[in-house]
């Protein structure tokens, strides 16, 4: 008997095929596995997926066909129609549809055969266990760490060293941007919070790192016309018409940042209003097509990151929202650094400098994040202060390390950020 939820179940299956075919890296790098299909049609396109893949090769429908006889696959049309139903960004969610159903039609079945052979209920226990999840085995022995750490007293220490900032004070404290950290990164407008990302972006590029960037306020253009301005150190009133403005000086500079930048590998993703999974998926493909390069996610900015469950308030929005990003910080072992906007109660205060309760919506952040760091400008609210050209990187929570505040320069007309002793070049 056909029902409405077989026909969904169907469709799941379809839907996690056409994405296998639209972004093959799903084929080897997600936890479906042949037996999840209830289709046998759909488990010898999954295998014939698999075959190809594992042999580095492209996985379309005409490769799919070289491979196998067309009939055993559904017909080449079958096979072509697939990439209609096709979502990447909803994949996790098709695949524990498709777990679960697996889960399902095996219990029911060792049930059966239980009662059919009389076990006992300790061997019932035993089959049941085996499919609970077994997607995650996981190694729980402490054995292994055990023998590693045996001779660390012996051994000088290592500094586990992260993603530097090239901001010698800022990396001395944070020790770098580390593997699996979520760095919340707050202020309120103006302070310097999208210059702050991309120089993290860019600098971690320089050292060879792969930056993603997810914008979901600002356009690519102009966030890669800061970046220029930046790297090439111009001043960004230039950039409203190079032509007319520079001199041949700017204008070689200009094209020296651009070949600097190009290397850097940055790459950017402006689409609004994207989801955490959204996110996670397009990370996760970049991820695979620069396999030499370790990545750094950026994100602009928290709070206007589409929630999975519209119907929650702000504050539940939010705070799933930082736990999803803590856990893709730990599923990718990447740093995920991500900007968040300020009450603006900070405003009505003689020190204008944030706490912690003045997160937006702050939700769970507290809690999630590794690092949560404010940046701060006196000379924002105070025309006449003496700390001219100063931006204070406030580091309020760190998780694996020492709080408090380092100062920086930051110049305005170029959105660089730079050491306190540096020197203008001549």
């Amino acid at each position: 008997m056909i029902t409405e939820q077989t026909i969904s179940f169907e469709l799941a299956e379809k839907s996690i095929l056409g994405s296998m075919l639209a972004e093959n890296y799903l084929i080897l790098d997600s936890s479906v596995k042949l037996e999840h299909f209830s289709s046998i049609q759909h488990q010898a396109i999954y295998n014939a997926m698999q075959e190809l893949a594992r042999a580095n090769k492209s996985v379309d429908y005409i490769t799919l066909l070289s491979v196998r006889e067309p009939i055993e696959l559904g017909g080449a049309n079958y096979i072509v129609n697939l990439k209609n139903y096709a979502n990447p960004t909803k994949f996790n969610e098709y695949a524990e549809i498709l777990f679960a159903h697996w889960q399902h039609l095996t219990k029911q079945q060792i049930l059966a055969q239980a009662q059919q052979e009389n076990w006992p209920i300790e061997q019932i226990q035993t089959q049941l266990d085996t499919i609970t999840d077994s997607d995650n085995l996981q190694e729980t022995s402490i054995t292994n760490a055990l023998i590693e750490a045996a001779n660390r007293p012996y051994e000088p220490a290592s500094a586990k060293t992260g993603i530097n900032s090239d901001l010698r004070d800022f990396d001395r404290m944070t020790n770098g941007f580390q593997d699996g950290d979520l760095f919340i990164l707050a202020a309120r407008p103006s302070m310097g919070k999208t210059d702050t990302m991309n120089h993290f972006a860019v600098h971690a590029g320089f050292q060879g790192y792969l930056p993603i960037i997810f914008s979901l306020e600002m356009k690519k253009e102009s966030l890669i016309d800061r970046m220029i301005a930046t790297t090439g150190n111009i001043n960004r009133l230039n950039l409203r018409d190079p032509y007319a403005t520079m001199s041949d000086a700017q204008k070689a500079k200009w094209t020296q940042a651009i070949g600097l930048l190009n290397n850097a590998k940055i790459q950017i993703d402006d689409r609004p209003a994207m989801t955490v999974p959204q996110i996670r998926a397009t990370a996760r493909k970049l991820i695979k097509q620069f396999p030499d390069r370790k990545p750094l996610i950026l994100i602009d900015y928290l709070q206007i990151i589409r929630a999975n469950n519209p119907k929650d308030n702000q504050t539940q929005q939010v705070g799933q929202i930082s736990r999803d990003l803590k856990q893709m910080a730990r599923e990718f072992n990447c740093p995920v650094v991500c900007l968040s906007q300020l009450n603006r109660s900070v405003e009505q205060r003689q020190d204008k400098r944030p706490v912690m309760s003045d997160i937006r919506d702050s939700g769970n952040i507290e809690q999630d994040a590794d690092v949560i760091a404010f940046l701060y400008r006196d000379d924002y609210y105070d025309k006449e202060s003496e700390s001219k050209n100063l931006l204070e990187f406030i580091i309020a929570k760190h998780r694996n390390g020492p709080t408090g505040t380092v100062p920086i320069a930051y110049v305005k007309e170029t959105g660089r950020l730079l050491n306190l002793d540096w020197q203008q070049p001549k």
